[in-house]
């Protein structure tokens, strides 16, 4: 039996004022052994010329004046044209099989929603790097799986249906910059959709989030205000009855893997 066809795929980045390492992750995207449809790069107001290298190296360029990264990311899903939408950072080295990848699972899986991988930092030595990655998305993963009773998705390596984020796109917080874009999708997906994650799906990634103390602060207090926005309308505790009743069979989720 033949292989399913491959969906068409459009990537999304955000973008703020990253116009080297724009054109790092747009060097990486061009050698992929499945080409995107389309890439689109959100210019979230930069001042440098990262517009510039965007369109000089192929992609579509889209503005969004609002700042943050949800307003970002929101508009480029917004954007695409594909079957599937992928994101990534600006600061992201993709491998030249991801796109291959990740259509791979959606083709495989008709019922499949989104799915994401881990990333791991460069510029370290192999082992450092690895460990520091371990520890971050570790401990990202962890939290996040307590706080929303499923496995969140990982905003620098993922990808969901076109008409999924049509579905959820409207609810998502994308006027609020002081939230966490990825657990915020990972959130209104929430148990109603089938989601997969894939340790052998890993993108490069700049340690710029784990440098300095004001990052990490940033980060940890954005995470809180964006599980306090979600646990309003479900609070974790219902979320974990919700999901070992699936379990049992009663209003059985989607599975999740």
């Amino acid at each position: 039996m033949p292989a399913p066809a491959l969906p068409s795929v459009s990537v999304v980045i955000p973008c703020l004022n990253d116009a080297e390492a724009l054109r790092t992750c747009l060097a990486s995207l061009a050698v992929q052994s499945v080409q995107p449809a389309e890439i689109v790069v959100v210019d979230n107001d930069s001042t440098d010329n990262s517009a510039e290298v965007a369109r000089g190296l192929g992609a579509r360029v889209v503005f969004e004046a609002k700042p943050g990264i949800p307003a970002a990311a929101a508009a480029g899903y917004d954007a695409a044209t594909s079957d599937i939408i992928a994101r990534c950072d600006a600061d992201c080295v993709l491998p030249p099989e991801w796109i291959k990848q990740l259509a791979e699972h959606f083709a495989a899986d008709p019922q499949l929603a989104a799915v994401s991988g881990p990333g791991r930092f460069y510029g370290f030595p192999p082992r450092a790097g690895r460990i520091l990655s371990g520890l971050y998305l570790g401990s990202y993963y962890q939290a996040m799986t307590l706080a929303l009773a499923h496995r969140p998705l990982f905003g620098s390596n993922l990808a969901l249906r076109t008409d999924v984020w049509r579905e959820v796109g409207p609810s998502v917080h994308r006027e609020d910059p002081e939230q966490h874009d990825d657990v915020c999708l990972s959130a209104h997906l929430g148990q109603d959709y089938r989601c997969a994650w894939d340790r052998n799906l890993v993108v490069g990634m700049a340690p710029r989030a784990v440098i300095g103390w004001s990052n990490l602060v940033r980060r940890f207090r954005r995470a809180f205000h964006t599980l306090a926005v979600h646990w309003q309308a479900a609070p974790p505790w219902e979320r974990w009855i919700r999901r070992f009743r699936g379990k049992a069979g009663e209003a059985a989720a989607p599975a999740r893997d």
